[in-house]
């Protein structure tokens, strides 16, 4: 179990990891149900491994870098369960100008690559929603 342990604890001081990338990899390493457990809490408690930490660099590494809305970067903070109230103050982190700015940026992007004059509206909509923005902000940043 101490070799496990000290792998995991490797991996986390690395890179930011929550609880459930270290299960997966817990899982992977084939260690007992009870080793994972006592692996976890000896990581939280080492402070190894922090959920609101998590979902803080997270947020703001796949805002700042991928331009990803509130929307989907919430989706996949839940997908690696992360309680809600660590996803929404994450969240709050985001200054709403520099959002409304981001999203600006990646629409002017999308707009230039359109070529087809028709439903350019409606495309960059789709677009920005599939990078997890919410349709009010959409509407607001094609409008200005």
């Amino acid at each position: 179990m101490n070799e496990i342990l000290s792998k995991a604890q490797n991996i986390c001081s690395k890179k930011e990891m929550c609880i459930f990338d270290i299960s997966k990899k817990l899982q992977t390493w084939e260690a007992t149900e009870i080793e994972k457990e006592d692996i976890i809490q000896s990581l939280i408690d080492d402070k190894f491994i922090d959920e609101q930490r998590y979902a803080n660099a997270f947020t703001n590494d796949k805002f700042k870098f991928n331009k990803w809305g509130k929307i989907k970067i919430s989706y996949h903070l839940k997908q690696k369960q992360i309680p809600n109230k660590y996803i929404q103050e994450s969240l709050s982190q985001i200054n709403d100008n520099e959002y409304i700015d981001a999203l600006k940026s990646i629409l002017k992007t999308k707009l230039i690559s359109l070529t087809n004059k028709e439903n350019k509206k409606e495309k960059l909509v789709r677009f920005a929603q599939s990078r997890g923005y919410a349709l009010n902000d959409i509407l607001k940043a094609i409008e200005i």
